[in-house]
């Protein structure tokens, strides 16, 4: 074969090799100068070389061994493409002899190119449901660079239930790929399928190529949006302010676009007369208030609320919203008078029962517990006759007399945090029963009348409290059988000398009627009515015939003037006579003091103020003359005073003389004018035993009176004073002094004074208080108290 070769090589002169593309440089591709028959050495000798061509040689002869190597790479694809098979044509010049040889290389393949893919992605996009399985979608294959067997392709896809590979291959067409949907697609489930689409060859080993296939999946409107829940439930309490974000609510619409945006409405709501308390946001889906709510009047709300979609038609979901309300303590508790029995009379027992009290709270649970008590608590009391239902019944005993009116407040508090509070006044007026019989301040009163009163004229006013009220408390007044003289509002007279004690019956209109008595003591006050009266004279030395000057009222003596004796030279001091006069009245009025009128100045005579003593002012004189005429003035001590004047003739004689007219005197005295009660004898020259038992006399009454006065005090100050007539205001307390001067005490005493000059002198009488009427009482302004007059 190789004889057979190198003769056809020389006869055509041609040489044709075979080496595989990507050899290694100085790979021997063929021993050139041996296959043209030339020695060894010979071609290095001769000078065997390629012929340069227009583009690079892979290839050269080596000078040495003549042998065509390889000199830089080679690649197949890069020198033939897709040709095959792929021979070079060299030329190879042989200088000496000039010769040329041609010689044809071919570059076989190896499988150095892996399947290429005209992109490494490919998107599609396939419509969901509408896209009917076994559709297909044509791909562009991969290509490989390497020929024949290298060269040969195979397609896998990436496994996928959506998905297959069809592979067609024909004259006409060529080869052709296609996508094939297995099963139709849902873009709410798999939005967007991303497969693997690979190229194999058929080398040894293979080499493969890929390409993603992006399949975005189309949506239609085949999805209403869907709520998380179907039922919604939510509390809100009660005082929630309109605005406040009840829920929000989101319902899901797996399709997009305008197919996957939701609208929000508010289908309905339970009660509908609800359907203006709540609002929804279309967007987004908030609920909120637009009016506050009231757990008293709805506790639940029921909202049935649609979320639709934008498709064409509209795809909807629907869910429910329970709100319960919760109860805030917003609500007072109310207290309610269902009934009342009033006036309440002060006699009704123990557990009489009053009013009915409904109370109530709108309030549920603890705010809804009501508690109640009274305010004050007395004499009223609670009891609970059921649920929210109370009695008010009596405790205690009433006196109407004490409180003619309660105004009971009922306080209600609820069981809420902060407690809420209310409360009702209920006014409880009592009734009246004749219970009180009517009552004088004082059981016995002290009335002081002034004498030479006129008939009719008033006494005394008395009071009676009856605290009843209308007919029981409206008193009539009566003198009781068998009290004094006198007369009550108008009634009989009787002679004023039986006034001393009597009593007045106080009588109310109750039925049966009820009384109350008062003893009345009345005392007459003297009044100065009438004036000093002179008694018989009776002269020390002698007496003239003569009478007594009297004033008003009284005469004791034949009219005339009263005569005395004096002899010359009696010392100073020596009584001449003594002036006697008497006054019916008593007391203060009574109270007789004298003076010399005549002569004036400084005379031979005196006075004593009060004692009446005549007496010599200094030693007698011849120069005084036979006679000194005196005339003395007889005062009380009244207001306004009343006074007599009475003549004293005083005859000066000899000391002989003068015991004559004595004697003579002595023995023509026959007696003496008795006074009235409580009066002095004034006599002239009367004896020692007759002066002293008048002394004795006035010493007693004086004793007496002054007894009496002290007894009254003591009994004025121990007696209960209030509402006294007679010992309310202030005291008058009269003195006498030596000199006949008076003072005042305003003090509030009865004391007694009497001057050191003054011993011979009657008492003072008091001048009586009269307090006011006592007040009207709180309550009867209705029923003036009605007063008893005591008149003469």
């Amino acid at each position: 074969v190789l004889v057979l070769h190198a003769v056809w090589a020389l006869v055509v002169g041609q040489v044709r090799y075979s080496v595989p593309e990507e050899a290694k440089a100085g790979t021997v591709v063929g021993r050139l100068s041996q296959d043209l028959g030339l020695e060894a050495g010979e071609a290095e000798s001769r000078r065997l070389r390629l012929v340069p061509q227009g583009r690079r040689a892979s290839v050269e002869v080596s000078g040495a061994s003549g042998a065509l190597v390889v000199s830089s790479r080679l690649d197949r694809e890069e020198l033939c493409g897709k040709d095959a098979p792929c021979a070079l044509r060299l030329e190879v010049l042989l200088e000496r002899p000039l010769r040329v040889f041609h010689v044809e290389l071919e570059v076989t393949d190896i499988n150095d190119n892996a399947p290429v893919f005209p992109a490494a992605q490919k998107n599609f996009s396939i419509a969901e449901f509408n896209t009917l399985p076994g559709s297909r979608f044509p791909l562009e294959g991969a290509s490989d660079a390497d020929v024949g067997f290298n060269a040969q392709l195979s397609y896998t896809l990436s496994p996928s239930e959506h998905f297959g590979l069809d592979f067609e291959k024909n004259e006409e067409d060529g080869e052709s790929l296609f996508l094939v949907l297995t099963k139709a697609l849902d873009r709410e489930t798999v939005p967007e399928h991303r497969l693997l689409l690979m190229a194999s060859d058929g080398g040894h080993p293979s080499l493969s190529g890929t390409m993603e296939l992006v399949i975005s999946v189309l949506d239609v409107n085949d999805n209403a949006p869907q709520f998380n829940q179907s039922v919604y439930k939510v509390q809100l309490p009660e005082d929630s302010e309109p605005g406040s974000l009840v829920l929000r609510l989101e319902a899901e619409d797996p399709d997009t676009g305008i197919y996957g945006e939701v609208i929000y409405k508010i289908d309905s709501v339970v009660p509908p007369s609800a359907s203006d308390v709540f609002s929804i946001d279309a967007k987004r889906g908030e609920i909120r208030l637009k009016e506050m709510l009231d757990f008293e009047t709805v506790s639940f709300y029921n909202l049935n609320v649609k979320a639709e979609d934008k498709g064409t038609p509209p795809l909807s979901g629907h869910c429910k919203v329970v709100l319960k309300v919760v109860d805030v303590n917003d609500n007072a508790p109310e207290v309610r008078v269902t009934s009342l029995s009033v006036p309440v009379s002060e006699d009704a027992a123990v557990g009489a029962g009053v009013a009915l009290l409904s109370v109530s709270d709108r309030d549920s649970g603890a705010n809804g517990r009501v508690r109640c008590l009274l305010w004050p608590a007395s004499p009223f009391g609670l009891v609970s006759t059921f649920a929210g239902s109370y009695s008010l019944v009596l405790r205690e005993a009433l006196d109407r007399e004490r409180v003619s009116e309660y105004e009971v407040e009922v306080r209600a508090e609820d069981g809420g945090s902060p407690a809420l509070r209310a409360s009702r006044v209920v006014r409880v007026p009592v009734s009246d029963v004749n219970d009180n019989a009517p009552s004088f301040a004082q059981a016995v009163y002290t009335v002081l009348a002034r004498e030479n009163n006129a008939a009719g004229a008033e006494l005394a006013r008395l009071w009676a409290r009856d605290p009843d009220e209308a007919g029981n408390g409206r008193v009539s007044y009566s003198l009781s059988e068998g009290g004094g003289g006198g007369a009550v509002s108008g009634g009989g007279w009787r002679p004023a000398s039986s006034y001393v004690s009597f009593e007045v019956r106080a009588v109310d209109a109750g039925e049966p009627p009820l009384w109350g008595n008062a003893t009345v003591q009345l005392f007459v006050v003297d009044e100065n009515d009438n004036a000093p009266s002179l008694l018989l004279a009776a002269g020390g030395a002698g007496a003239g015939a003569g009478g007594v000057l009297s004033g008003e009222g009284s005469s004791f003596l034949e009219p005339g003037s009263l005569w005395a004796w004096a002899s010359w030279g009696a010392p100073a001091g020596q009584v001449v006579a003594k002036i006697r006069a008497v006054d019916a009245d008593s007391g203060y009025n009574a109270w007789l003091r004298y003076e010399l009128l005549e002569p004036r100045g400084k005379g031979a005579f005196r006075v004593g103020l009060y004692s009446g003593e005549v007496s010599t002012a200094r030693a007698l004189e011849e120069a005084d003359g036979p006679r000194q005429r005196l005339v003395i003035v007889v005062r009380d001590h009244g207001e306004p005073s009343l006074s007599v004047t009475a003549t004293l003739s005083v005859s000066l004689v000899e000391g002989s003389e003068t015991a004559q007219a004595s004697a003579g005197s002595s023995a023509g005295i026959g007696g003496m004018a008795q006074g009235g009660a409580g009066s002095v004898a004034v006599a002239v020259g009367v004896s020692e035993w007759a002066t002293n038992v008048w002394l004795v006399v006035a010493i007693c009454s004086v004793s007496s009176v002054f007894v009496l006065a002290l007894l009254l005090y003591v009994g004025s100050r121990c007696w209960p004073r209030s509402a006294v007539l007679s010992g309310a205001g202030p005291t008058t307390l009269v003195c006498a002094s030596e000199v006949g001067s008076w003072s005042y005490s305003q003090r509030q005493s009865r004391s007694l004074c009497v001057s050191d000059g003054a011993g011979k002198s009657d008492l003072m009488v008091f001048s009586p208080n009269f307090p006011p009427p006592p007040p009207v009482p709180a309550g009867k302004e209705t029923q003036p108290e009605s007063s008893a007059l005591l008149d003469t």
